[in-house]
């Protein structure tokens, strides 16, 4: 078993609809947790004429720009996959995202698709935010919203923009600060003296 450290790959994904196949992912973020000068960003040409034009508007991309000058989306996707296996000489790569729904399965159904495989794992699997956050906290499902967890533990000056790899980074500085709460809740508690009773 690899003594390397596991590496949490934050993700982001904007799409001009709901699934994939019949919308397609139109840019793809990466960001290492703890490790901000490791990060990945592409465009991909679209793979269908279908879109919701709410959605799009929400990504801010342009698709017509993108039919002429983003990678297909097998490039995009290779390139995507060799720049998380070539993270394997300093860690295990575990794929992390807020929500995994969403973004997961854009992810993994265009790793598949097109390259056959994904570079995290055969069943798409990985962290999802706010379920990590309501097993830290016993939080309500409602209190897990990225923004609530950016709330509670003081987070500021982290924007989310729609923009795949600077929402990315947002996701990995999120978790991270995820990671230090979970820390001080374990650690042991200096003020408590309790002594074996008589």
């Amino acid at each position: 078993m690899s003594t390397l450290p596991e590496l949490y790959i934050a993700t982001d994904v904007e799409a001009d609809g709901p699934i994939p196949g019949p919308y397609s992912m139109l840019s793809l973020g990466m960001a290492v947790v703890g490790r901000p000068d490791l990060e990945f960003y592409t465009e991909l040409k679209p793979i269908c004429e279908d879109y919701v034009p709410q959605a799009l508007a929400v990504s801010g991309l342009d698709r017509d720009r993108l039919m002429r000058e983003a990678p297909p989306a097998e490039e995009a996707m290779a390139a995507a996959a060799a720049w998380i296996n070539g993270l394997r000489t300093i860690g295990r790569p575990v794929f992390l995202a807020g929500p995994a729904v969403f973004d997961g399965m854009f992810v993994h159904w265009y790793f598949m698709r097109f390259l056959g495989k994904s570079p995290f794992s055969a069943s798409g699997a990985g962290i999802d935010l706010r379920s990590y956050w309501m097993g830290l906290t016993g939080s309500e499902w409602r209190d897990t919203r990225k923004s609530s967890i950016k709330r509670q533990l003081e987070i500021t000056g982290v924007p989310h923009t729609h923009h795949a790899l600077q929402d990315a980074h947002e996701l990995a500085q999120v978790f991270e600060a995820v990671l230090k709460a979970g820390e001080r809740m374990r650690a042991p508690d200096p003020s408590r003296t309790d002594a074996p009773s008589r």
